[in-house]
């Protein structure tokens, strides 16, 4: 038996540092987090210091027991969970769950950077002990997190629906999002004109190139920025005119030539958000992705050893060893000028005990891994590798040149009487530069274009750039062959990237790099967010949370709020202030925003006159059970009276609308109750009620559905109208017409349709307008129906995507309803295409179906689809990287 036990976290880096150690050690994993806050209550000891009530988690059992069985047996246990707050949380936690099983065994807390050999046994010859300050402040963000979302969510489900969650951090995210998205929809767009010339030069290269009015008067005309309204200097078509007018006929002089020497300096080596950044703007990949990959990297996987250090990190330093590998690396490969020894600083506050991201060993490239790592792996390997190489690196040198030029009557050779010419009525100066590499320095390595890029900030500048230009000097005179004008519009905001959002929350102090990727995989999964086309939008529902949260608890979400709590939270760790002291400044702040975000108690006067409206109902609806809820009109109404009279709690304007809608439903037993409830300000309501459709027809179109099949999603949306009218609440009419075009939809699979549609009134000509020919399906599903061999089932999330499952199921929907939709349609294209091996005369029924036109053409047309994401039960369309031949 061994005589030390090692507790990693993952069952990876067990086995490659149980390599590294020996048979004296053996080496466990606890699989992350092994005790946390209970799931369904607060777990906050709120009158006792903010003490959490800990328990072990559902899924580990098992592994404390294993763990436990290791303790008693050995002699030293050391904790080796990963160099961060997280890291040092799991090793208290550890210690916490096992020391009566330890029984005064020695418990030692490991640090290593790295995986790899060297850094391993350092470690391990320099065992410390946990740091607790670290501990609490893990402890302190874990407390905070809980006591917001657990007080504060219930705000949403009251108001919104339940199942939402609000969060410290996550919801300061939305916040940035959402407001963003506000921005854009409220922006009035600002037109401009940009003015130039199409010129050329008698000199070599004889290429026309393009000049830029740069000047008017020696100012430069104001362009309207992105997201920005001030009113531009070119604004309209007339101004535009004169100055064409006024400059027609004349050529340009070259008046003034500058040129410059510059530098472009390399990037620092990653830290976490910057990797994220790269990764997702380079390789497209989302924040979670690239940490699981960089988890890979870090652990070793497949290589046996770490390939790169830790990669949740927020500073810059790069360790004297790694510095001096990678100057032997540039020195050997590219030649001694190639290095510099340059330094970077990190943010304020970042932990300069840690290092960079970067390869545990420079000398293995990118190129040397080919087929040892995935391609994704490969991929953001080399992301970093070439990163951390350039980061030591010399400055890029640029030549820039910068032509200035002057319009002039006449032509080439003449000579002009300046009293003889109309003077112009502007000083128009007209620009050109190009830029030349001198030496590529860094860019060696990043491989970039050595002109510098422009900051998003400056998208809407247009530059004067041009590859090349002829040799000109001060004096030569260019032909003008075209004077150029073009309108354009300047741009909303941009929307967030999950890029740009990291750079956004960690310049304003929000999160840390352990909860970036976190924060934005919440925001998705909870559906308060989409992706298009790389960019992060807020759903209607996030924009919904939003707009509650900062109303009812502006200065709770506040993002100048989050960021002095993350700030509290590093001085938790440094030791500069006590954790619970923290969080009872903070509780007091919040019981006083919680407090005031509370809706004003229901008039207590108008209670009692509605529930002496109820008073006088003799006859109540039975009472609906759905699932283990059974719910009663008459044993709600009895308690919003017990809880009038017992005076504990205020009957809430939620409350004193639902008794009011009970009225009206039972207000044919209340004497005189139309008149009295609309006297009492309820005439709107009464009118809505009298128009929704009747009960007795909903439930027969309700009968009639239940027997039918449908996809998961038509099923959830008639479920939640059952649940609607089994309590009582009527249908709206749209409601009642979504209903109605589902049964059209289905008539082929309804007996005696037409008695059916006269029954429940349903219109002839929309039974008609519901029924267009689709003499596409049949052939596709004969196409389909040839394949044989079917891709495997991809997994997304928590959906699981599979050809052949979508085939038969719109196969099933097609027998039913003897027509599919365009998307279902659309989807079966793509796949014919995908399979079109396995599909005999595949040619002649492509041509059939449109499937063989250019993509210009097809959406010429066709009406315009958006290109769906379907499941197996056929809403959508499989994912894949095939195209249509």
């Amino acid at each position: 038996m061994a005589k030390k036990l090692v507790i990693v976290e993952s069952p990876t880096k067990a086995r490659i540092i149980g390599k590294f150690l020996g048979k004296e050690y053996e080496v466990l994993a606890s699989r992350g987090h092994i005790r946390d806050l209970p799931e369904h209550s607060l777990g906050v000891d709120l009158e006792h210091g903010f003490q959490p009530e800990y328990e072990v988690s559902k899924d580990k059992t098992s592994v404390i027991a294993s763990l436990k069985k290791a303790a008693k047996e050995c002699e030293e246990i050391y904790l080796a969970p990963d160099p961060d707050r997280e890291g040092e949380a799991i090793a208290w936690h550890l210690r916490e769950a096992l020391q009566s099983a330890a029984r005064k065994k020695p418990f030692f807390r490991v640090q290593y950077n790295e995986i790899t050999p060297r850094a391993v046994a350092d470690a391990f010859a320099h065992p410390g002990e946990i740091d607790m300050q670290r501990v609490n402040a893990q402890q302190a963000r874990r407390v905070l997190d809980r006591i917001v979302g657990y007080k504060v969510s219930p705000l949403l489900w009251r108001r919104l629906h339940t199942g939402l969650s609000a969060g410290r951090v996550q919801s300061v995210a939305l916040r940035l999002v959402a407001e963003r998205e506000r921005k854009i929809q409220s922006f009035q767009p600002v037109e401009y004109w940009v003015m130039g010339a199409k010129v050329r030069s008698p000199k070599a290269p004889a290429d026309p190139f393009l000049v830029r009015l740069s000047k008017i008067d020696g100012k430069s005309p104001v362009v309207p920025r992105e997201g920005e309204t001030q009113p531009p200097t070119l604004s309209g078509k007339r101004i535009v005119e004169e100055i064409r007018r006024d400059l027609d006929g004349s050529l340009l002089k070259v008046d003034e030539i500058k040129q410059r020497e510059t530098s472009r300096h390399a990037l620092p080596p990653f830290i976490t958000s910057t990797m994220q950044q790269a990764a997702s703007s380079v390789l497209g990949y989302e924040p979670k992705r690239t940490m699981k990959l960089a988890q890979s990297l870090f652990e070793g996987g497949k290589g046996g050893v770490g390939l790169i250090t830790y990669m949740r990190t927020d500073s810059v330093n790069i360790s004297k060893e790694a510095r001096a590998a990678a100057e032997a690396y540039i020195t050997g490969t590219y030649g001694a000028g190639y290095f510099s020894q340059n330094y970077y600083k990190s943010r304020s506050g970042a932990q300069e005990a840690h290092e960079a991201i970067r390869p545990t060993d420079v000398m293995r490239t990118p190129e040397s891994l080919v087929g040892k790592l995935d391609s994704a792996e490969l991929k953001l390997y080399e992301l970093i590798w070439k990163r951390f190489v350039a980061s030591l690196m010399s400055s890029a040198k640029i030549a820039q040149k910068t032509v200035y030029l002057k319009p002039e009557r006449g032509g080439h050779g003449e000579t002009v009487n300046a009293t003889e010419v109309a003077p112009y009525h502007h000083d128009y100066t007209f620009t050109v530069s190009s830029s030349e590499l001198l030496y590529d320095g860094f860019l060696k390595v990043m491989a970039l274009d050595f002109r510098k890029r422009k900051d998003e900030d400056d998208a809407e500048e247009d530059d004067d750039e041009v590859d090349r230009l002829p040799q000109l000097v001060a004096g030569d005179r260019v032909d003008v062959l075209e004077w150029l004008a073009e309108q354009k519009q300047n741009k909303p905001p941009a929307r967030f990237s999950e890029a740009s959002l990291i750079k956004a929350l960690e310049a304003n102090g929000v999160g840390r790099p352990s909860t970036y990727a976190t924060i934005i995989d919440t925001l998705n999964s909870r559906k308060y967010t989409k992706h298009e086309k790389r960019q992060l939008i807020p759903t209607e529902l996030g924009l919904s949370v939003n707009d509650l949260l900062v109303s009812k608890m502006p200065s709770l979400f506040d993002v100048g709020f989050t960021a002095s709590m993350e700030s509290e939270l590093d001085e938790v760790e440094s030791g500069k202030v006590e954790w619970q002291a923290m969080m009872g400044n903070f509780y007091g702040l919040f019981t006083q925003w919680l407090a005031q975000s509370k809706e004003p108690p229901a008039d207590a006067s108008r209670v009692n006159e509605v529930l002496s409206l109820l008073s006088q109902v003799k006859q109540w609806a039975e009472p609906v059970k759905r699932g283990k809820r059974t719910f009663s009109d008459e044993k709600f109404v009895a308690s919003i009276r017990e809880q009038l009279e017992k005076g504990e709690k205020p009957i809430s304007e939620k409350q004193l609308t639902a008794l009011a809608y009970i009225a009206i439903r039972y207000r044919e037993q209340i004497p005189d109750g139309e008149r009295r409830l609309s006297a009492m300000g309820y005439s709107e309501e009464l009118k809505k009620d009298a128009a929704a459709p009747d009960q007795e027809s909903v439930s027969k179109r309700l009968a009639l559905l239940a027997s039918l099949e449908m996809g998961d999603n038509q099923k959830k949306f008639i479920d939640s109208l059952r649940k609607q009218a089994e309590r009582g609440r009527k249908l709206s009419e749209k409601q009642l017409a979504i209903i109605d075009r589902i049964i059209l939809e289905n008539r082929h699979a309804i007996a005696d349709f037409e008695t059916v549609c006269e029954d429940l009134g349903l219109p002839k000509e929309q039974e008609e307008a519901a029924a267009p020919a689709d003499t596409e399906s049949p052939i596709l599903l004969k196409l389909l129906g040839e394949v044989k061999e079917w891709a495997a089932p991809v997994t997304r999330g928590k959906r699981t995507f599979s050809d052949q499952e979508f085939v038969a199921s719109v196969s099933r929907q097609y027998q039913v309803k003897h027509a599919l939709s365009p998307k279902q349609r659309f989807a079966m294209k793509r796949l014919c295409g995908k399979y079109k091996a396995q599909i005999s005369d595949f040619e002649r029924y492509a041509e059939q179906l449109g499937m063989t036109r250019k993509p210009k053409e097809a959406i010429e047309r066709r009406a315009p689809l958006a290109e769906p994401s379907v499941s197996a039960d056929g809403s959508g369309v499989p994912p894949s990287e095939d195209k249509l031949a």
